[in-house]
């Protein structure tokens, strides 16, 4: 999917959208500050890639970014070619994407979880020619790969000496193809080009108010909206230093914070809310030089958000967005308070608000499709914009995302709070979508695969609170027989090669499942 012209056309001449492409930040760090460090391996980077960790300047990042772009020149990669890229947070990651940009390519990134199962099924979706992975390929068998670094680093060749051909990209073109487990079973493609995600950019830069000086230490995967959107372009926009995290590992995290004089990094809340009661632990670590952190996917308890601000002068900023369009953002310039920046985003377009979320455009909605415009009253909260993608991958997603007048349906419930109606109030998914770690979970998919064990009468799969990763994975199970434990389900579905961060970590049996009249599974009634 692409955006319409007239799309184009009304938000650069607002200004939402301008000529800026993803290569020309890359080049202009480095053309000015060539000698100023860019980006760090995670220091666990053995246990991941083959190859010490590295540590380059913008001038290296620039080379590396040309020789690889040359070396996936020579294998045949050109504008609107899609490369499909599975790598763990490393300088590797960020230099197979910016080459693929180079050349007007597009980047489908694949978490280091998913196995044959996810990857059969993504890689023709995608289109991907090829795949960029690291010392195991976990693609189908015949699948065109690369890896780092035996493909990779250092290769020689006249034809690669010689660099990709020059070329301007047209910031309409497609960056990324990610994808995002929604309550069907199979991840929905989402495209997305230079304008909308460097719109995506400008908000994520702002909330944290972001410069050259800082170092960003990044725990998420560059795979979806929190690492790209959220970390990777805001770093190449301002020129900071960008700490890559993976996978994540708390000493790991809290020694890369003090040695590096981390200044901004993102984590979830469940860690968050965890660490603030680790006073031990924090007291080993020096975390004097973080001043904020991003959080979001989850609502953010206000204590936790106080505490954080009372005990360590951290600010947390809370975010709440999706791959099809971020969408809120509560900050400390805007709402000091720390109770009030957890429990509430401003309304864009009210008194207050920050002024880039007047781009966005929201509505509360009825289930029968009327407007709400009064506090108190939950609807489904819908939103166009600049940020906003245009449209799933065609074959990906069995209905259309945008309803009657072009507002995406996010599936999300809010309701205006606030004694002027200046905030929004989110209330419940309207999904039933697991966050497990920040990873997504779609019960649809593992309720397929666990319908086809012989011991599975009927399944419905749903999350239950966990301390440190939000939610895990419970299996709600009417049985055939006597006997189905925990460990024969995970092994069924180990069989399936899928993803182990989606596997149950709990089994309920149960006589009979909850029905609304009409035999809907009533997944609140499973709730645990």
């Amino acid at each position: 999917m692409t955006h319409s012209a007239d799309r184009i056309a009304r938000y650069t001449a607002a200004g939402w959208w301008t000529g800026d492409t993803i290569d020309q930040l890359l080049a202009a760090h480095v053309a000015t500050r060539p000698d100023d460090t860019a980006i760090v391996d995670p220091l666990n980077k053995a246990d991941l890639l083959d190859g010490p960790p590295k540590r380059l300047t913008w001038e290296q990042l620039g080379a590396e970014v040309e020789r690889v772009a040359g070396v996936l020149h020579a294998h045949g990669i050109g504008p609107g070619d899609v490369v499909a890229v599975q790598l763990p947070n490393s300088v590797e990651l960020a230099v197979s994407f910016l080459a693929t940009v180079r050349l007007g390519a597009t980047v489908t990134p694949f978490p280091m979880q998913y196995r044959e199962y996810e990857l059969a099924q993504l890689l023709p979706l995608s289109g991907a020619r090829l795949l960029v992975s690291g010392r195991e390929s976990r693609a189908p068998e015949g699948t065109p790969t690369l890896s780092w670094p035996g493909d990779l680093e250092g290769v020689p060749g006249p034809e690669i000496d010689a660099g990709p051909p020059r070329r301007e990209a047209d910031p309409a073109e497609r960056v990324t193809i990610c994808w995002t487990s929604g309550t069907e079973a199979t991840p929905k493609g989402v495209p997305r080009c230079h304008y909308d995600w460097l719109a995506i950019e400008a908000i994520c830069t702002a909330a944290p108010a972001l410069t050259s000086r800082d170092v960003i230490l990044n725990p998420f995967p560059m795979v979806n909206m929190a690492g790209i959107g959220g970390v990777f372009l805001p770093w190449l926009r301002v020129g900071a230093t960008l700490v890559q995290h993976h996978p994540f590992d708390l000493p790991t995290y809290l020694g890369q914070i003090a040695a590096e004089r981390v200044t901004y990094t993102l984590a979830p809340p469940a860690l968050l809310t965890m660490l603030l009661h680790q006073d031990a632990l924090l007291a080993k670590t020096d975390i004097s030089s973080l001043t904020r952190i991003g959080s979001g996917s989850a609502p953010l308890p206000p204590s936790m958000v106080r505490g954080w601000q009372e005990r360590h002068g951290i600010a947390i900023i809370n975010f709440f967005g999706s791959n099809e369009g971020i969408t809120l953002l509560s900050d400390p310039a805007h709402m000091p308070d720390p109770e009030t920046r957890a429990r509430f985003f401003p309304r864009p377009g009210a008194p207050g608000a920050p002024e880039l979320l007047d781009r966005v455009s929201t509505r509360l909605v009825t289930p029968d499709g009327k407007e709400i415009t009064e506090p108190g009253v939950p609807g489904e909260l819908r939103l166009s914009g600049p940020t906003v993608f245009a449209g799933y991958l065609p074959g990906t997603a069995m209905a259309d995302p945008f309803d009657e007048d072009g507002y995406l349906r996010t599936g999300d419930l809010f309701e205006i709070a606030g004694e002027r109606g200046q905030y929004l109030r989110f209330v419940d998914r309207a999904k039933d979508i697991i966050i497990r770690g920040g990873m997504n979970i779609a019960p649809a998919e593992l309720e397929a695969l666990l319908a086809g064990h012989p011991a599975v009468a009927e399944v419905a799969v749903t999350g239950y609170p966990d301390d440190v990763l939000g939610e895990k994975v419970c299996a709600v199970i009417v049985s055939k027989e006597s006997g189905l434990d925990l460990a024969s389900l995970v092994d069924f579905l180990r069989g399936k090669g899928i993803a182990s961060y989606k596997l149950p970590e709990r089994l309920e049996i149960v006589d009979a499942l909850p029905r609304n009249p009409v035999g809907k599974i009533l997944k609140r009634e499973l709730k645990l």
